[in-house]
């Protein structure tokens, strides 16, 4: 199951449960939207991956206990701020190539 992290690896913003703006690659780097799109350029820092929204756990238990109270969201914090000019050069031939295609 995700880890649901808490905040944006770059800019440390509150990410909780249930926020459409939290955006993951397949290894669960959590940013958020603004910094994905403004910042990363759907290139992931850490893995070189595209980003996708990250899915919302029902917060109600409607099935088989499959719910946020039974499996909450993650409380460690990954503050990685990214280098904007290193990350730059690191994207700039992946940017390119579409995310699943990488």
């Amino acid at each position: 199951m995700l880890e649901l992290r808490p905040v944006c690896e770059h800019c440390a913003r509150p990410l909780p449960p249930a926020s459409p703006e939290a955006r993951i690659c397949s290894y669960e780097c959590t940013f958020c939207a603004a910094c994905v799109d403004s910042v990363l350029g759907n290139v992931c820092p850490n893995c070189g991956g595209g980003f996708t929204a990250r899915p919302i756990r029902p917060a109600h238990n409607w099935k088989g206990d499959n719910y946020l109270g039974k499996d909450p969201a993650g409380t460690t914090i990954k503050h990685r701020p990214v280098d904007p000019a290193a990350h730059a050069r690191f994207a700039e031939t992946l940017r390119t190539i579409p995310p699943q295609e990488r």
